[in-house]
């Protein structure tokens, strides 16, 4: 018997219009196409405060820190599609990440990163498309525990990047994006299992 597996699939920008949301949507549909269950979400959602020690201390996880870490909690993989902000990783990002390794009483450390499997992309204005930032994102989420797929696409010039229907107007990195959703999905299922 097999197991649908689940897919969490964000962008790392708060931006309403934000080029990386829209490349997480066609990951996500490439994860849908290979047969996972996929939850896009938005990180604005969240209202996720900067992260404090202190508020964390006094008052313990925020609860849209909460919803997000317990989301991450029920999903097997992850899309993120991570904007680059001054050559690295957004602040929006980090931030939830930071929410989200926080181990609540009776929690094991990571309990929402912990053998997760993840693939990135990113999307930008810029000549290089983020890729800066994915050198980061990596090295963060690989050092709590997620695996993060080899395969990535930074996709520059971002502002012209996408048609009108939402989808890439360069066929081979649509198509690209697409199959970093696909393997997420495949992988994820082969680790389940």
């Amino acid at each position: 018997m097999s197991t649908q597996p689940r897919i969490l699939a964000f962008g790392g920008s708060l931006r309403r219009e934000s080029f990386n949301h829209k490349l997480v949507l066609l990951a996500a549909a490439g994860a849908r196409a290979a047969g996972a269950e996929v939850t896009v979400v938005e990180l604005r959602s969240f209202e996720l405060p900067l992260f404090d020690g202190d508020l964390e201390s006094a008052h313990g996880l925020p609860a849209g820190a909460k919803r997000f870490k317990q989301l991450m909690k029920e999903h097997q993989g992850l899309l993120i599609a991570s904007p680059e902000y001054n050559s690295s990783i957004s602040g929006a990002l980090k931030n939830a990440i930071d929410w989200a390794s926080r181990a609540e009483p009776g929690e094991a450390a990571l309990a929402a990163f912990s053998g997760k499997v993840c693939g990135l992309m990113s999307a930008s204005p810029g000549a290089l498309g983020g890729l800066r930032g994915l050198v980061t994102t990596r090295s963060i989420l690989s050092n709590i525990q997620v695996l993060v797929l080899p395969e990535q696409v930074a996709v520059s010039r971002a502002h012209e990047a996408f048609g009108a229907d939402g989808k890439l107007t360069d066929a081979k990195q649509q198509a690209a994006i697409e199959r970093i959703g696909a393997r997420v999905a495949e992988v994820a299922k082969k680790l389940a299992s």
